[in-house]
């Protein structure tokens, strides 16, 4: 079979690729394995109750089972629920928008494929503009989404050492550099794989930057605000129309609904509906019928904050005792936890690769995520990224101690020479 060169891209092997085959593989051919890799959120118990009384009532009307089975919604997505999502946003934060400022898509990955490759790539006049992300590690999704070589860029971060064990990462401005082939920056709050929690202020300087050359801040709040409110530490939701903030339904506990939405000015609205219409003709209704109410009452925050946050804050810091408990004196560190699902642990002066590492851990029926996958846009051989691991702790706290004590069992070996 001969493949064009988009079909080599998309079809080859990835990152992002492995992850997900590992992801269907545990959760549906092998149960047994300790799965601490991907990003499947957790059962949260007040969710899962809210969506299926929400089922149950879509279920039961005759005509909204019909809209939910029957009926192609605009590649926009359903009115009703952007103006909602609109009106919510005016109310929470004030935000001077209505519902041409929204677009919806199947999935928050998609709407990135899509928004990526609009603003950058091959241009028109020959030249090529790349997506900056201002601190690597980033979210592992992007790395393979353009369609053309060096379609990324990034800046190391800056590394604070902090106690007990733990370190954060912030954007090292003396060293960031915006170049006129930037077509945006871009990041995750929190960040995905290290659950960094930009602060306001370094956020208003990236707005700052992003504004003086001319392009947009792309901030994806897939796990953050205002939903699902994964975040353990003081932060301000932030917009303006010079902000694409991306959010999603799927770590509210609706992953398989694929509910991806954009919050930017109407111009890119409309261009990326376009966009969307090529690639996906309509917009998935489930997850809008699900949750439009929760957003017209304001409910969708409230429930975030009561059910969600707490969830996760408290698995977390299982999860870092557990670390504490079985890493003992390896010379290991854990990013400070400020949100998201995951911890990032780092292992300094590690022997062996983090894709090594995984392997072995994969042999022993545990699943992780290299660290090195995470460094998009990072071309040069910083050590550190062969240095760290991702871990999820959405699971359950035995499944997750068993997870870490063996990791703790294969670094140990690893320093040992084994």
């Amino acid at each position: 079979m001969k493949l064009s060169r988009f079909g080599e891209k998309f079809a080859g092997e990835s990152g992002i690729v492995a992850l997900m085959d590992d992801l269907g593989t545990a959760l549906n051919e092998n149960p047994d394995m300790i799965f601490m890799g991907g990003g499947n959120p957790g059962r949260v118990p007040g969710m899962e109750a809210v969506f299926g009384e929400k089922l149950e009532a879509l279920l039961a009307d005759p005509q909204q089972r019909h809209s939910l089975f029957g009926i192609y919604q605009s590649p926009q997505g359903d009115r009703e629920f952007r103006r909602e999502i609109a009106r919510f946003l005016q109310q929470q934060f004030g935000w001077q928008l209505g519902e041409q400022n929204i677009a919806i898509s199947n999935g928050s990955q998609a709407a990135f494929f899509l928004l990526f490759n609009m603003l950058a790539g091959e241009m028109p006049d020959g030249s090529k503009h790349s997506i900056h992300l201002p601190l690597a590690p980033e979210y592992i999704g992007y790395a393979d989404t353009g369609l053309c070589e060096g379609f990324f860029s990034a800046t190391r971060p800056a590394i604070e050492l902090l106690d007990d064990r733990q370190f954060k990462y912030h954007v090292d401005f003396s060293q960031l550099q915006v170049g006129a082939e930037a077509a945006a920056l871009c990041v995750s709050r929190p960040t995905n794989p290290t659950g960094n929690v930009l602060t306001d202020e370094e956020i208003a300087h990236l707005d700052s930057i992003a504004r003086a050359q001319g392009i947009p801040l792309i901030i994806d709040g897939a796990y953050g605000q205002p939903f699902p409110e994964i975040v353990f530490t003081e932060a301000r939701p932030h917009w303006n129309e010079n902000t694409i903030l991306a959010l999603s339904l799927s770590k509210l506990g609706l992953p398989g609904v694929r509910t991806g939405i954009l919050v930017a000015r109407e111009e890119l609205v409309s261009a990326f509906t376009n966009a969307n219409t090529i690639a996906s003709l309509a917009c998935g209704t489930l997850g809008p019928l699900l949750t439009r109410s929760l957003f017209a009452n304001g409910e969708i925050r409230r429930l975030a904050q009561q059910h969600v946050t707490p969830f996760y804050r408290e698995r977390s810091q299982q999860a870092v005792g557990f670390c504490r408990e079985h890493f003992g004196d390896l010379p290991w560190r854990v990013h400070k936890p400020e949100g998201a699902i995951f911890l990032w642990l780092w292992f300094e002066g590690l022997p062996i690769s983090s894709q090594e590492l995984y392997q072995r851990l994969k042999q022993r029926g545990v699943l992780v995520v290299p660290g090195h996958n995470f460094f998009v846009g990072l071309e040069d051989d910083w050590r550190h990224r062969q240095e760290c691991l991702r871990v999820s702790y959405a699971m359950d706290s035995t499944t997750v101690e068993a997870g870490i004590a063996i990791i703790a069992e294969e670094v140990r070996r690893a320093y040992d020479g084994d």
